[in-house]
């Protein structure tokens, strides 16, 4: 392709069109201008004329045309980044004023890490919805690093969780919540709840449920323990999925780290215990994380500000770490 002067914002402002834009998306989505045209309805032709145009009005070439499929230049990445934004913007636009328009009260998406939910988002949800019971709420869980690349696509509103990247510093903003105690459990049928004293080297002797490697819980039970000198646990499952682990517990004698929050109700009920040993480090707190320079809808502000609320509340009940257990061992 013949060079082009540099492209001005102002063009592209002018001349870019929908068109464009949702064919970088698909194109970006299918590498596939056969499917990309199918899925816009349009000829195959007539998708390949609107690609040389935007790469026309660009001045540079946005995909390699290899024989099996369109792979994105680094201009072409940058181009379909910003058209998938966009197309989920307008997305989201459409949905929330047919929503409003109809006589709906809105919808709000919410991501959290499991611990989190178990407490802060659940009690925020319960009360954002006592304000405004028609607003339509999406509850999704999983691990921070997976919310947060659904944030950064739009696929959340607000994640409830922690940075997992450097780079997330720069398009994030981050309010913290509260600080996250985690304790040892195991289910109450366990050998070592029988123990008087349970020693740091007893625990690398069973079986772990672990979170995945990406996660801060994980990252903590590494370094724990490495500090302690110990090797790796003699068997593991890896979830993050904190409903299988509370069924595992409940039915083997494997042992997981877990946040306070997320296993409490369940040692109080008599289903689980606590290892009476002591975790002398601390993950760092969560937070609500949102998109930086993005208006924010009311019932977000008002959510957000719930939250921050609970999170308080909970801070000042809590016991200190220290008075939660009386084993000398500790990791």
């Amino acid at each position: 392709m013949s060079q082009h002067p540099v492209v001005s914002a102002t063009n592209v402002l002018t001349r870019l069109r929908f068109r464009h834009l949702q064919l970088l998306d698909l194109l970006g989505r299918t590498h596939n201008l056969r499917m990309a045209a199918e899925q816009m309805h349009i000829t195959q032709p007539a998708a390949t004329k609107i690609l040389s145009d935007v790469e026309a009005m660009l001045g540079a070439q946005l995909f390699e045309r290899l024989p099996r499929e369109m792979r994105p230049t680094d201009l072409g990445a940058l181009s379909v980044r910003y058209a998938s934004t966009t197309m989920a913007d307008l997305g989201k636009f459409a949905s929330e004023f047919a929503t409003l328009q109809s006589g709906g009260y809105g919808r709000l998406t919410v991501g959290a890490i499991s611990a989190s939910a178990a407490q802060v988002v659940i009690s925020g949800v319960k009360e954002i919805q006592r304000r405004r019971p028609r607003l339509i709420i999406k509850l999704v869980e999983q691990s921070s690093d997976q919310l947060a690349m659904w944030l950064e696509e739009k696929r959340v509103d607000v994640m409830v969780g922690r940075l997992t990247e450097p780079r997330q510093r720069a398009l994030f903003d981050v309010v913290d919540l509260s600080a996250e105690p985690v304790r040892v459990v195991v289910g109450r049928h366990h050998p070592l709840l029988r123990q008087r004293r349970v020693e740091i080297a007893d625990l690398g002797t069973w079986p772990w449920i672990l979170y995945p490697q990406a996660t801060a819980i994980r990252q903590l039970f590494e370094e724990t323990f490495a500090a302690a000198g110990m090797v790796a646990p003699v068997g593991m499952v890896e979830t993050s999925s904190i409903f299988s682990t509370l069924e595992l517990l409940q039915a083997t004698d494997m042992i997981s780290l877990q946040p306070r929050a997320a296993v409490e109700k369940y040692v109080n009920n008599d289903l689980l215990g606590y290892l009476p040993v002591t975790i002398r480090r601390s993950m760092t707190n969560y937070s609500v994380i949102t998109r930086k320079n993005e208006l924010a809808s009311q019932p977000m502000e008002e959510f957000i500000a719930i939250l921050r609320a609970i999170a308080g509340q909970l801070d000042d009940r809590a016991l200190p770490t220290s008075t939660d257990h009386s084993a000398e061992g500790g990791l």
